[in-house]
């Protein structure tokens, strides 16, 4: 316990002498130096305390596994710990895949939910926000009126949940897009992807020299794969609609795993292995291509001889320069910490301190689309760049098809991609199958 009080001509005296002894710091040491906001002095977004009492705040994210801003994350989380020495964070953060997101609203439903949790805002969210735990911005800024300050009011409303109410406070948004080992590609004399015929050539040349074409586990994470080739073949309107039957463009996309599986695009144990594994197979240059999203660019170790171009249109497609990206994710506080007065205050600083502009800057780094107005950190890389140019150039962004769909109907039409591949399961079938579980 700390009697403020009793401290205060100490921390006059400390203040007094630091001032002689500052040091200018580099820009990435400012920057993590600057991520815990000063709300102790306002006495407007804290409350007034004559003591602090230990607090332990449970915090659960998507910056777990292999995301590239995992080791942003956790330096956020020390250093906020050792600015609020009396808040102990109890962190558990773990990739986004199926079995995390039925884990998080496993936990939500039987009241194991934690004080604040970075998850998705859009319909991924639904079993979660079915339990009604999380406060609303709105009612936190009548207290604390700074909550989200540095956020862009643009990057708030995208963020909303799909009832139209803001909950959630973003970082960053994303692109997806086709990561290309260029190397690989020069040294078969190949030319990048950039229309069909292009990427069936590669596909063609890649396996015969022993190289993995396309890095990806259809049995873990093949989610997009479904959304770009839906997307290339109904194009962004079709693809954006919801029916009660399955589109014939919606199939067409589909029916491209088995042609693609053929001719040998996939790895032959893509059946078996994670999505882990297929990165990694990437990352070493033993696999040419993987369709990931903007999160994966800053864990990519070649960044030179890296670039991430628009997915090509499968033949007869309808994507015209559309790609998939948005915000649909965000920092909640649960109505379990608010109405603890002590966690109240240390889920908004908590909050507040993974939100504001440094923080989203680090997080950022020109990768995919920043909730702030910042600039990068750094000078960017050539597969950075590539990324930029991708976002900027796009007719259209699409949100993935899991935001619009119930979990259950979404789930479903993952798990079927397997059977899909290899010509058991018919696509129209598992996409009927898909559309009436979502009426439910």
């Amino acid at each position: 316990m700390k009697k403020v009080r009793k401290i205060l001509s100490l921390l006059l005296a400390a203040v007094f002498v630091l001032s002689f002894t500052a040091c200018k710091e580099n820009e990435s040491t400012e920057a993590m130096n600057k991520i815990t906001p000063d709300i102790d002095k306002n006495d407007t977004i804290t409350k007034e305390l004559e003591e602090y009492s230990a607090v332990t705040l449970t915090t659960v994210s998507m910056f777990g596994g292999t995301d590239a801003n995992s080791g942003n994350y956790q330096t956020i989380n020390e250093q906020f710990m050792e600015d609020y020495p009396y808040i102990t964070i109890e962190d558990d953060s773990q990739s986004a895949d199926q079995d995390w997101k039925t884990k998080i609203a496993a936990d939500f439903a039987v009241g194991n939910e934690p004080d604040v949790i970075q998850y998705f805002t859009d319909a991924n969210a639904s079993d979660v926000l079915a339990a009604n735990k999380f406060v609303t911005i709105e009612d936190i800024k009548k207290v604390y009126p700074e909550y989200a300050k540095d956020t862009l009011e643009s990057a708030l409303k995208e963020a909303a949940n799909p009832d139209g109410v803001q909950r959630a406070v973003p970082t960053t948004g994303y692109w997806e897009g086709l990561f290309c080992n260029k190397d690989l590609f020069e040294q078969n004399g190949l030319e990048l992807p950039t229309d069909w015929d292009k990427m069936i050539l590669a596909i063609e040349t890649f396996k015969s020299v022993g190289i993995v074409p396309i890095a990806v586990s259809l049995n873990n994470v093949p989610h997009y794969w479904v959304e770009f080739l839906m997307l290339s073949a109904a194009g962004p309107e079709s693809y954006e609609t919801i029916p009660t039957t399955a589109p014939m463009d919606w199939c067409k996309g589909l029916e491209m795993f088995k042609t693609l599986r053929e001719i040998g695009a996939f790895p032959a144990d893509t059946d078996t292995i994670d999505n882990d594994y297929a990165s990694e197979l990437f990352k070493k240059k033993k696999a040419a291509m993987q369709l990931e999203g903007s999160w994966y660019a800053g864990g990519i170790p070649d960044q030179q001889n890296t670039v991430v171009i628009e997915f090509p249109t499968i033949p007869g497609g309808k994507a015209n320069g559309a790609i998939v990206g948005g915000i649909s994710s965000g920092f909640y506080i649960t109505k379990k910490a608010w109405d603890d007065p002590d966690k109240r205050d240390a889920a908004v600083k908590f909050v507040m301190a993974h939100t504001n502009k440094e923080s989203v800057r680090i997080y950022w780094s020109g990768n995919g689309q920043a909730a702030c107005d910042v600039d990068p950190l750094k000078a960017l890389t050539p597969l950075e760049i590539s990324g930029l140019s991708l976002s900027d150039t796009a007719n259209t962004k699409s949100a993935p098809t899991d935001s619009r769909i119930s979990q259950e109907a979404y789930n479903t039409l993952i798990n079927g991609i397997v059977d899909i591949s290899t010509g058991v399961s018919d696509p129209k079938e598992l996409l009927n199958e898909v559309l009436t579980l979502n009426k439910r």
